[in-house]
Parts: structure tokens; C-alpha cells; sequence
């Protein structure tokens, strides 16, 4: 059986036995296909994330030459002319094919996603974080690409450790767990879970002084690090040990064990986003289009070469998401950005940019796009620039906003919303966790309120300062002054 690995030393295996993937170049191809996730990498988002800045001459040869060699390795007994099963050709690049079980970074990913009773989760946490046998994707570390998807399953990981231990507590095995959940919360001290767990796991054994020192380590960490108290959560939690109101877990029949989880992605209906892309240069619109086809949840609602184009489009196909060049002829991508965000109920809109001015950039988040994607991004990039912007969730947040930021925050300007005087403390918390990224998601679990509460609190946010899009939250909490560029 072939399988791969890619949580720890990157490796490609047949039967047991290590495959030869040659050199460090040739290795990235595979593992970037790896990170893909089965779908398909353009050839030209190879080159640029194999020779950031600066690709060879001969790059277009030299990536067929690294494909040919990882089939030979991954296929040897395939016929010359026999179509590859393994590493395929997926126009306007290659993809690769394998199930769920043979890649453990997919395999994980599916076990920590899925639900059970506790014991169920117990040994499902247990088997994904067994997984493991050293940091993920490291030796691609200097590739942008392989740093974010190395980041993404590292948070992943975390999860894990803290479902595992919170199923552990409802199976009454607080006492094994303790010296695990003290070293978590110290290494992560800004993860409202591993404080939780670790107050909840001391109690349990009868160190109610310790519990109630863990959550006041926790104060002190979130008013040095955040500006804030303690989470609402974490507040009751205190107020119930001190009233010694906390109950030992009920006693649970485990149920028979469910069905294993399907492959990230999957499983379940998906509502299909609708995407309008507009750019003049038609290759680009060529590898968005394929992108978007071979991606379930999404499709192609329209195209558009040009600003104006893309105004009429909008009107004609009603799009969730509008991908946006900046630069355009007839109508550029602000103007026609713009125009677009003033219609009635107007789409999200994401910028896409390979340069541009910082002035325009800057001035296109004041208009209220979502965020902004550069176009030598990876497709899952792509993707999830989608997905944010069309659920309202965050700011896209790649180099090229966070220089913005920096650069710009904080000058005047008269056309910036009314001053933040008269928010009560709640509601500026919130603001905060905006400006730094959160998602409504992570702001209730932060503060410890239903997501619906948190959407509730942006939109709020939203109608009392005159605006209309979580990027614009994110400008006036910086032009404020009540968030800092690069200040944590």
C-alpha cells in the first residue's frame, strides 16, 4: 500500500519501505500536492512557490522533469504509456490522488473533526495525535506555502490535546491528566481552553487552591497580553469553585462506535458559493475558472474583463463573492469596487493584486471590500479568501493588509466613522477581536458567548458606527488608536 506522510519527516512509502523522491525541489512538488488536499495546483503556482522571486529559465521543464521522476517513484511498474493513477495531470496543473487513510495530515484532520461520545473521542484524539512524529512540513519550512499549512495543522494539534483531555475529564481521569494540561496552558497561555481544563482537572483532585492560581495566572497573562479580564466563561467557572458548585461528571453509557469520518471536505451537503471574477487578463480568468470547477461549494457565476463589466455582471448573476482585479481597464478595480458595494445588498467583494499602490489598497478597504488576495497565491488560498469573505467572518489577512495597516493606520481622515466614545467595554472588547482577526466563531470562544451572540455584537458594532463591512471594523479600530499595528 502506498502512503504518505507529512507530521514529522516527509516521506513516501510503499508497503513499509521508504521511496526514493530525489531532491529538495523534487520533494516540495509532492508535498505541495500533499497540502492541496487532492485538488489541483496550477504549474505556474508550482514555479512561483518552488523559486519564490526568482523561478529559472528552464522552470516549466525542470517541473515536468520532477513530476516524471516522483511517478517513476510512486508507480514503478506502470506501463510508459499507461495514464499515471498516483501523481495525475489536472489541468493547468497536476493533483494528487490517494484515500483519506494513506496521508496521515488528511487522516488526522478527519479524526479531529469527527464526534463520539467520550470514550469515542478519547481514543479518536488519541489515534490522530499518535500521528504525529515531529513537526509538520518542516524541512519545506522556508516555503510560504508549507509555513501556513505547517501552522494550520499545528492548530489542529492543539485541539486535538484539548478535546482528548476534556473527554478525559468526563471519563474521571482528571488525575492523569494534570502535569499534561499544566505544561499545555503554560506553553499556550492565550488559550481560554487550556486554562479551563487545567482549573477544571486541579478541582477534580482536590486542589481547589491550585484550580482557583491557575485562573488567576490566566488574569494576569490576558490583561498583560489582550487588555482583558477573564472570559465570561472562565468567571462563572471561578465563582462556582468558590462556591464549591462544580459537579463530578454523571456516570455514561458509551454507545456503540459511530461511523468513521469521512475526508475533510467530503462529507454532508454543501451550499454552493456563487463567484464573479473579473480580470482583463484572460489566463488569469483561465486558472480561476478551472480552480473554481474543480472545487465542491463553489462555481462560477460569471466572468468579466474589465470594471464595467463586472458592475453589469453583479446586476445580471446576483454573485456571493466577487474576485477583483485592482488594476483593469475602462473602469479600474476601486471604482468599479466601489460602485459595486453601493448597490442593494451588494455581494462581498475581494481585491485580487499582484502590486499595486498602497493608496489605492488602503483606500479599497475604507470602501468596504473584504480583504485582499494576491494573485500568486495557492488555490486553497484562493479558496478560503472565498469562504471568509462570504461568510462575513474575517479579514483577509495576507502581507500585503497587514503592511497596509502599519503603514496607514491611524492618520486622519475626514471621511472616518464617528469616534468609538460611548461603546460600553463589552462592545469594545469585541472590536478588538475583530481588529485582530478573529472570527465570530473565535470571539465567542473567547469571551465565552454563543456565536450567534457574537454575530450579533458585530453587526451591532456594524449599525452604530455607520458601516457595513467587518473590514471597515477593522480600519476604525486602528484609525481610533484602540488597536495598535502590531501590537498583540
Amino acid at each position: 500500500m502506498l502512503t504518505f506522510t507529512a507530521l514529522g519527516p516527509f516521506q513516501a512509502w510503499a508497503d513499509g519501505a521508504p521511496l526514493d523522491l530525489g531532491g529538495q525541489r523534487q520533494r516540495a512538488v509532492l508535498a505541495r500536492l500533499l497540502v492541496a488536499g487532492g485538488r489541483a495546483v496550477p504549474v505556474n503556482t508550482l514555479i512561483d512557490e518552488l523559486w519564490p522571486g526568482s523561478p529559472p529559465a528552464q522552470a516549466l521543464s525542470t517541473i515536468q522533469g520532477y513530476v516524471s521522476r516522483l511517478r517513476r517513484a510512486l508507480e514503478p511498474d506502470r506501463a510508459p504509456r499507461e495514464e499515471a493513477g498516483v501523481l495525475v495531470s489536472a489541468p493547468p496543473g497536476y493533483a494528487l490522488r490517494a484515500r483519506t487513510e494513506q496521508v496521515d495530515a488528511w487522516r488526522f484532520e478527519a479524526l479531529v473533526k469527527s464526534d463520539g461520545a467520550p470514550a469515542q473521542t478519547w481514543a479518536a484524539m488519541d489515534t490522530a495525535l499518535g500521528l504525529w512524529r515531529g513537526p509538520a512540513l518542516a524541512e519545506f519550512g522556508e516555503l510560504t506555502w508549507a509555513s501556513t499549512e505547517a501552522g494550520r495543522l499545528e492548530e489542529l494539534r492543539l485541539i486535538a490535546l484539548e478535546r482528548r483531555a476534556d473527554a478525559g475529564l468526563a471519563l474521571g481521569r482528571a488525575t492523569s491528566l494534570v502535569a499534561d494540561l499544566e505544561a499545555h496552558a503554560s506553553a499556550y497561555p492565550l488559550r481560554e481552553e487550556a486554562w479551563r481544563l487545567l482549573a477544571v482537572s486541579l478541582y477534580r483532585i482536590g486542589r481547589q487552591g491550585d484550580a482557583l492560581a491557575a485562573l488567576r495566572r490566566a488574569r494576569a497573562v490576558w490583561r498583560d497580553e489582550l487588555g482583558l479580564d477573564l472570559t465570561a466563561g472562565l468567571k462563572r467557572l471561578e465563582a462556582d469553585m468558590l462556591a464549591q458548585r462544580l459537579e463530578e461528571p454523571s456516570p455514561t453509557v458509551e454507545p456503540a462506535a459511530a461511523p468513521a469520518a469521512a475526508a475533510p471536505g467530503t462529507s454532508g451537503p454543501v451550499e454552493v458559493l456563487r463567484v464573479l471574477v473579473a480580470d482583463d487578463q484572460a489566463l488569469v480568468r483561465a486558472g480561476l475558472r478551472a480552480m473554481l470547477g474543480g472545487e465542491a461549494g463553489v462555481a462560477l457565476a460569471g466572468e468579466a474583463a474589465n470594471g464595467e463589466e463586472a458592475i453589469a455582471g453583479v446586476r445580471e448573476t446576483h454573485p456571493d463573492v466577487v474576485l477583483l482585479d485592482i488594476q483593469m481597464p475602462r473602469l479600474d478595480g476601486l471604482a468599479a469596487a466601489r460602485r459595486i458595494l453601493a448597490e442593494d445588498r451588494p455581494p462581498k467583494v475581494v481585491m485580487m493584486t499582484t502590486f499595486g499602490s498602497d493608496e489605492n489598497l488602503y483606500a479599497a478597504l475604507r470602501a468596504g471590500v473584504s480583504g485582499f488576495v494576491l494573485k500568486t497565491s495557492a488555490p486553497e488560498q484562493f479558496l478560503a479568501a472565498i469562504r471568509a469573505a462570504a461568510a462575513g467572518d474575517a479579514l483577509i489577512d495576507p502581507a500585503v493588509t497587514t503592511r497596509l495597516i502599519s503603514a496607514f493606520a491611524g492618520r486622519t481622515d475626514p471621511a472616518s466613522p464617528p469616534a468609538l466614545a460611548g461603546l460600553s467595554d463589552d462592545r469594545l472588547d469585541v472590536l478588538k477581536l475583530v481588529a485582530r482577526g478573529l472570527t465570530n466563531r473565535q470571539i465567542g470562544q473567547t469571551l465565552s458567548l454563543p456565536e450567534e451572540e457574537a454575530g450579533l455584537m458585530v453587526k451591532g458594532l456594524l449599525e452604530h458606527l455607520g458601516l457595513f463591512d467587518r473590514a471597515q471594523l477593522v480600519m476604525a479600530a486602528y484609525e481610533s488608536g484602540l488597536v495598535t499595528p502590531g501590537v498583540t
